[in-house]
């Protein structure tokens, strides 16, 4: 599932291409694509027609877009959810979901979904500490990218979870942005083994560790993102290479960049961790 800094390449992309236009029409193609939207297709595209999208906004892995009403489109990109920004002449794509044209006539936003795990809602927001966040995302901590980041604070949080430290690492209300690549990539660069208990994890082995999740996903985001199929696009339909460089997230069998040692698969969560055997003791 898309990550951080996955998400922040589709939100600067939404906020060069759709940003300040002014919705005509809205074109709600399959059901599971705004079943988060309880009160239906016709309701969700009569809050949108006529409204202006102000701003694109993220919070760790959650995106969103600020309407002129001062309602937000909360989007759940799922496994394989897509915001294209395509010419109104161009085909419709197989597994195109959601349409979105404006009143320039300029090109439209595409909400494309293959496997139907996202969707978008309309939500009222609220205010928490200065910023303005559609009430679903209210409870989500603060990402290392967000300029009132505290790492202080988070360090403080990360070190009382009583867990193991990847699964700390994971839990969004203790930092955001945060998921399994980058997970397993801040974890192999800190030499810290996913399974070690976070009680056992001193405050600046905490603090290397966040840093080093925060300069994986900046390289990451430099990159485009992490895409390994082409279910992760950008608006313009470009996937990103940071695959190219991973050192630990799905190079099992591969020699470790730093040691030689083949990297490991352990199971974790219904899902996988990869780690040097050598670099990333369990002791």
């Amino acid at each position: 599932m898309p990550e951080l800094p996955e998400v922040e390449v589709v939100r600067r992309g939404l906020e060069r291409h759709v940003t300040g236009r002014t919705i005509a029409s809205v074109d709600v193609l399959h059901p599971r694509a705004i079943r988060r939207h309880v009160p239906g297709a016709i309701d969700f595209a009569s809050r949108l027609v006529g409204h202006s999208l102000d701003a694109a906004r993220r919070r760790g892995k959650y995106l969103w877009v600020e309407l002129s009403s001062g309602e937000a489109v909360l989007a759940h990109l799922g496994m394989s959810g897509q915001m294209l920004v395509q010419s109104a002449d161009a085909p419709d794509e197989k597994h195109l979901r959601v349409r979105v044209r404006f009143a320039d006539d300029g090109p439209e936003l595409r909400f494309v979904d293959q496997r139907t795990f996202g969707g978008l809602s309309v939500e009222d927001t609220v205010e928490v500490d200065g910023e303005t966040l559609p009430e679903p995302v209210a409870h989500i901590a603060r990402d290392p990218m967000d300029p009132a980041f505290d790492l202080d604070a988070a360090v403080r949080a990360l070190r009382a979870k009583r867990t193991e430290v990847k699964r700390a690492l994971l839990d969004q209300t203790v930092v955001s942005g945060i998921g399994n690549i980058y997970a397993d990539e801040a974890l192999w660069r800190a030499r810290v083994h996913w399974a070690r208990p976070t009680e056992r994890l001193s405050a600046a082995k905490a603090r290397e560790l966040i840093g080093a999740a925060t300069d994986v996903m900046a390289e990451a985001l430099v990159a485009g993102g992490t895409s390994f199929d082409a279910l992760y696009v950008n608006v313009n339909g470009q996937s990103g290479y940071f695959d190219r460089s991973l050192a630990a997230y799905g190079q099992e069998g591969l020699p470790c960049p730093r040691c030689g040692s083949p990297i490991r698969r352990e199971p974790f969560m219904n899902r996988s961790s990869f780690s040097c055997p050598r670099c990333q003791r369990r002791s």
